[in-house]
């Protein structure tokens, strides 16, 4: 599905986000606080939005996906503006329930709109603990639940009918139906910080972004 979509997927992120995606990519970024010269893993970084600010605060980024078409709009991209930023980030093909990186590896991980899109959410996350080292931290970006009522309801409103109607003039108008319901079905932020404490992580703590619509979790290893 996500091979389908990779050529316009930016695109259609900033117009169905009312161009909200990019702030909350820099907050994660800034809620992940990389130094120089530090190993981080993307995960389910799709064309490498996530990964951009990352490489940019001087960190070696592993932007790591499933879907290779995802992958290779990424890397095309990161070619065409030349050496830099690219050069820090190394595309990978790879599954989040087996990752293809030895232990406690990464000093840290994040993981931006992708989890929700994993068959085990927590399998994934007991993953990112294994390969993450001791004094490591994550950072989840991923829609939520929004803590006002009347955010609540035109949350759901944009979500079940604003959202299919852009799709209708999308390239692939099913998988965009799939992504709104994805976020409709996905769970609040205390149900997302139980599974980080039963992955493994420590000290988790979130952060709502625009009212809830978006939280960002934070943990250590």
């Amino acid at each position: 599905m996500f091979d389908f979509v990779a050529p316009r997927y930016d695109t259609m992120n900033s117009v169905l986000s009312v161009g909200q995606d990019a702030r909350w990519r820099r907050q994660t970024a800034v809620a992940l606080d990389v130094l120089p010269g530090e190993r981080v893993l993307d995960l389910a970084a799709g064309t490498g939005t996530s990964s951009v600010p990352l490489c940019q605060a001087g960190a070696q980024v592993w932007a790591l996906d499933r879907s290779v078409g995802m992958l290779r709009v990424g890397q095309q991209r990161l070619d065409c503006a030349g050496a830099s930023p690219g050069n820090n980030i190394h595309f990978v093909a790879g599954d989040a329930a087996a990752l293809p990186f030895a232990d406690a590896v990464f000093d840290a991980v994040t993981v931006s709109f992708g989890l929700r899109n994993m068959p085990n959410p927590v399998g994934a996350l007991r993953e990112l603990a294994r390969v993450t080292r001791p004094g490591g931290r994550v950072v989840l970006c991923e829609f939520s639940t929004p803590t006002a009522g009347w955010l609540r309801l035109a949350h759901r409103v944009w979500l079940g009918h604003v959202m299919p109607l852009a799709a209708k003039l999308s390239s692939h108008p099913l998988s965009y139906g799939y992504l709104a319901q994805s976020i409709m079905d996905w769970p609040d932020q205390g149900t997302v910080t139980h599974w980080l404490y039963e992955a493994g992580w420590k000290d988790v703590a979130h952060k709502n972004l625009t009212g809830g619509v978006v939280a960002l979790h934070k943990g250590w290893r």
